[in-house]
């Protein structure tokens, strides 16, 4: 029987006392699993995924990933956090804060030397994941001069570069072109394929049926609000209005067992 990767028991987080940005979630996600974060912004989708990440620590409740605790002082013992890094990916909705290498190549070499491998070996697999994802024309440009989708596929290619088995998206097609978002889709479908786990966030419902068999809504308080299956979650409008995801304006049409929907707004 398989382990969960997350287990969440009464997880809460407050950033000073008083404001709270998550209270009191209990879940598991389990290897493989498509899961979305589903709510308004503010919720604390992006603090629950930092807690996933090993990037903030709760105040409350526990968190155990791989069956051991995350806690300041787990990540604090740098063989055990070098391991939680390599196997844990986060994409960052700003690109910007992850980016500090001077050209494309290094920021995507960096994780790959940080992990042992030689120089020729980060080189190669950095070229290799370039060409996959279509920017290998980019490799001695400065990050911070690419456009917003170019820095995206920048900072994804350097979290693959690690080969995690657990991926964290935070709003992953924000500010991107039409044509940019198909592909990020279509990326997040082909890494799901390969056996990974991934955990997007997003309030965008449209994207729900291509990314997600499973949905987690947070609602305006902080609080889990429903943990089902896709096509339950979406064809529950009273959840969903009552989370703030959608107004009266919205139409919801679910079709089948699967997560085909038709989401549309009615003019005023």
């Amino acid at each position: 029987m398989l382990s969960p990767l997350f287990a969440l028991n009464k997880l809460s987080y407050e950033y000073q006392p008083g404001k709270r940005a998550l209270a009191d979630v209990t879940l598991q996600i389990m290897p493989g699993e498509k899961v979305v974060l589903l709510g308004p912004n503010g919720c604390g989708k992006s603090t629950l995924q930092k807690l996933l990440a090993g990037l903030l620590f709760a105040t409350g409740g526990l968190l155990q990933v791989f069956g051991r605790e995350i806690n300041e002082r787990t990540m604090g013992d740098k063989a055990f956090a070098a391991v939680f890094r390599q196997r844990v990916g986060f994409v960052f909705q700003n690109s910007d804060v992850q980016m500090f290498c001077s050209s494309v190549l290094d920021e995507i070499m960096f994780g790959p030397l940080a992990m042992g491998m030689t120089a020729s070996q980060a080189r190669q697999r950095a070229a290799e994941l370039m060409e996959l994802i279509g920017i290998d024309g980019l490799a001695g440009r400065l990050p911070h001069h690419l456009s917003g989708g170019e820095k995206k596929k920048v900072m994804i290619a350097a979290i693959l570069a690690t080969n995690p088995e657990v991926l964290l998206f935070d709003e992953p097609t924000n500010g991107l072109d039409p044509r940019t978002q198909r592909w990020m889709i279509q990326l997040l479908q082909q890494l799901q394929r390969q056996g990974k786990t991934l955990i997007t966030a997003t309030h965008c419902l449209e994207l729900v049926p291509e990314l997600a068999d499973r949905v987690i809504v947070i609602n305006e308080q902080h609080r889990l609000a429903a943990d089902g299956k896709a096509i339950d979650i979406l064809r529950d409008k009273k959840l969903l209005l009552a989370a703030n995801v959608i107004d009266e304006r919205y139409h919801i049409h679910a079709h089948g067992t699967d997560a085909a929907v038709h989401i549309h707004q009615e003019e005023r």
